[in-house]
């Protein structure tokens, strides 16, 4: 009996290590181009374990699909995760969610490529929440978001696309002109993700301006 306990508990140890190791490709595209543009994510399991849980939740449940990205500064930073972005009416978005918010757990730096949770500002949310779907990817190191909100991941690759996308036109809330929509988010095995391009490392560095110490 002890034996066939302890071949499982090695099965569901090996079992949690595979998904563990599970990454994310999320699906783009720009307006009513045909090509469709993909990234490819990873998780901090040990450092954002309940970001990382939830962000796989909602993408298995499709949560993020026909979603837009929402903010948009020019190499440095985009932003998705709105539901409120499937709508036409642009009124409210950037304060959508899932109806919930996720504890902080505020340990990784912003480097280039972070991928990290949305949270209201500091004067209403001083627990430092973050919002239950909204993220943004760092296109550019952001040390002055270091310590403040939660970094749960990082681009393996597609860093590139997104760079080139947040060089189109916004309106006066940083919301791209032009529809760039997530078509999808899918959870798959690492080994299972498309060939690609050199990855990007994490904090490799990069020339920029300063002026994203205005986003809020």
């Amino acid at each position: 009996m002890k034996k066939i306990v302890l071949t499982l508990t090695a099965l569901c140890a090996a079992t949690a290590l595979l998904h563990a190791d599970d990454v994310a490709l999320m699906t783009l595209r720009v307006g009513k181009e045909k090509q469709v543009q993909r990234v490819a994510m990873e998780f901090y399991n040990g450092d954002a374990p309940a970001h990382v849980e939830n962000f796989k939740k909602l993408a298995k449940e499709k949560f993020y699909n026909g979603q837009a990205i929402h903010r948009s500064f020019p190499h440095l930073l985009i932003q998705t995760g709105d539901p409120l972005s499937r709508k036409k009416d642009r009124t409210n978005v950037g304060t959508g969610g899932p109806g919930f918010t996720i504890p902080p757990e505020v340990h990784r730096k912003h480097l280039k490529g972070s991928i990290a949770a949305a949270r209201l500002p500091d004067n209403i949310n001083p627990s430092r929440l973050s919002n239950g779907s909204q993220f943004y990817i760092c296109l550019a190191p952001m040390p002055s978001f270091d310590g403040q909100y939660t970094v749960f991941g990082n681009v393996i690759y597609g860093l590139d696309v997104l760079d080139a996308m947040s060089t189109k036109p916004v309106d006066t809330n940083d919301f791209p002109v032009e529809r760039i929509e997530v078509e999808s988010i899918k959870i798959v095995p690492r080994e299972a993700l498309p060939p690609v391009q050199t990855p990007v490392k994490p904090g490799t560095p990069v020339k920029t301006k300063h002026w994203w110490e205005f986003y809020r």
